[in-house]
């Protein structure tokens, strides 16, 4: 008989897991038994809890992205002004747990992953749409163009996750930060008139 409250703690271990081997592989080119071992359960056991290889991938995207909102809404609390608010959209986006290693590596095969999934194709609009929703509340009375800036802040987190995926060692978080803050100031600058 199980330990009650056990299966929580398990699920948790084993996205935690999946995580991790997908960001050490970067692709989703691990089984479930590999999982499993990493997460210190059986695979009968993985399987019991997810089902399919694809049911954990799927509920792993949901944790991250489940991680992110809870994280932004935090940030977002402390914010008074609109600027603030999308700074701390910003900082949230490479902050110590998003702009892991592995995060960043479970992020970008999940992205490739969704081309051929339409459950994942599904939770990244979701993500883009919130991520474009909360930039927009910021944005609206910062800049001329709010629409534009938003996808243009989007593209760079995005393209900032590529190219640290892409460098060897650990990614440089707080460079991601002050190259996107940089393009929000000339942004702002040029509604203010400071940039001719």
């Amino acid at each position: 008989m199980p330990k009650l409250g056990m299966e929580p703690l398990r699920r948790k271990a084993l996205i935690d897991a999946a995580i991790g081997a997908i960001g050490e592989r970067g692709s989703l080119d691990v089984t479930m038994a590999q999982i499993a071992k990493r997460a210190g359960v059986s695979s009968a056991l993985a399987h019991h809890y997810f089902g399919a290889k694809d049911d954990l991938l799927h509920a792993t995207m949901r944790h991250i992205l489940a991680e992110l909102g809870r994280d932004v809404r935090t940030a977002l609390g402390e914010t008074t002004t609109p600027e603030e608010r999308v700074r701390a959209i910003i900082a949230v986006n490479f902050s110590v747990k998003q702009f892991a290693s592995e995060t960043v590596a479970a992020w970008l095969t999940f992205y490739v992953e969704a081309q051929r999934s339409e459950r994942l194709r599904r939770l990244l609009r979701i993500y883009a749409r919130r991520l474009h929703s909360n930039l927009m509340s910021g944005l609206r009375p910062l800049v001329a163009e709010p629409e534009q800036t938003a996808e243009g802040i989007a593209a760079l987190i995005d393209g900032l996750y590529i190219r640290r995926a892409l460098k060897d060692g650990a990614p440089d978080a707080a460079s991601a930060i002050a190259l996107v803050n940089d393009y929000l100031d000339l942004k702002i600058h040029a509604v203010r008139g400071d940039i001719t």
